[in-house]
């Protein structure tokens, strides 16, 4: 099965840890997810979905969101989901 495109990073927190994905599809706690691009590439699963500090278990295409995430990642990065 291919990779699923779910968004793009637009911001990374360093200090949290912290990628904010705009969503083009939807996205669950529990998905596994790819976040490739700048050389770099980290696959994990979705442990926390948050939304103007609000937590999900879900999030919809549209959205702007913050997941936890393992390692730096880069602002155009594209994540999907595996």
């Amino acid at each position: 099965m291919a990779d699923k495109k779910i968004g793009k990073i637009t911001h990374y927190y360093d200090k949290l840890g912290v990628a904010i994905i705009k969503l083009a599809n939807g996205l669950s706690v529990g998905d596994k997810i790819k976040i490739a691009g700048h050389g770099n590439e980290l696959v994990q699963d979705v442990s926390s979905i948050q939304l103007e500090h609000e937590k999900l278990q879900k999030a919809k295409k549209g959205q702007l969101v913050g997941v936890k995430v393992d390692k730096v990642v880069k602002d155009g990065d594209e994540v999907t989901k595996v």
